[in-house]
């Protein structure tokens, strides 16, 4: 796929996301994906494949909110296989905190599927809000 096609494919998943949406994030990650997110919280890890995104990354996470997280794209750029978003998000845990980070999410596609994506995010927030997943 073009850079472009591959722009277009995260710009159909982020304006999904922006409405709480995960489906097209999901439907989009290949078999073999992996999910990396960056710094030394205890969320911060590889996750390889996407059966171990669902259910080691989404499912203690999701768990921890009233609602999916609402994640906006300000600004996507694409070269090649890659695409690099920028974005905001926000979310209410079940406790009541508010969980407004920002990512920048660097992704890799291939064939119009999700290969791989590193997480760049607020890892202090992360650290004083989120439970630690399986905690």
């Amino acid at each position: 796929m073009t850079a472009a096609e591959n722009k277009a494919l995260v710009q159909f998943i982020f304006e999904a996301r922006s409405r709480r949406d995960p489906a097209p994030f999901v439907a989009a990650m290949a078999d073999d994906f992996i999910w990396r997110i960056t710094g030394s919280t205890a969320w911060s890890r590889e996750y390889v494949g996407k059966a171990e995104v669902r259910e080691r990354l989404f499912k203690p996470l999701y768990a921890q909110f009233t609602a999916p997280t609402e994640i906006t794209a300000t600004r996507i750029l694409a070269d090649g296989d890659y695409v690099v978003a920028e974005c905001k998000g926000d979310a209410t845990t079940l406790s009541g905190e508010r969980y407004a980070n920002t990512y920048c999410f660097v992704m890799r596609l291939a064939d119009g599927k999700l290969k791989e994506l590193t997480e760049y995010l607020d890892t202090a927030l992360v650290d004083r809000v989120l439970r630690p997943p399986g905690g």
